[in-house]
């Protein structure tokens, strides 16, 4: 989905130095925002900005974010370690 926004002048220059950077930004910025309301994923933000699962950690590491890893979480990764020791 493409979706355009309107950014005063001096606003853009403030955010980057050309079309690419500030698209960038912003979707980076959207990224961050929506994992910490819990409204995406992980594997959504890696999909969104283009990016490997070690990729997502370090970016989300960059900008202080908790990962949103719930006691259910580690609980089905461990069932899976399971699975896959017993085969």
């Amino acid at each position: 989905m493409e979706i355009m926004v309107n950014i005063p002048e001096d606003v853009a220059k403030l955010i980057g130095s050309n079309n690419v950077d500030i698209e960038r930004q912003i979707l980076r910025a959207t990224a961050l925002e929506e994992y910490r309301a819990g409204k995406l994923s992980h594997g959504q933000i890696g999909r969104m900005l283009g990016l490997t699962r070690f990729q997502v950690d370090a970016f989300l590491k960059e900008h202080n974010v908790v990962l949103n890893y719930t006691l259910n979480d580690l609980e089905e990764d461990r069932r899976t370690l399971d699975k896959l020791v017993l085969k």
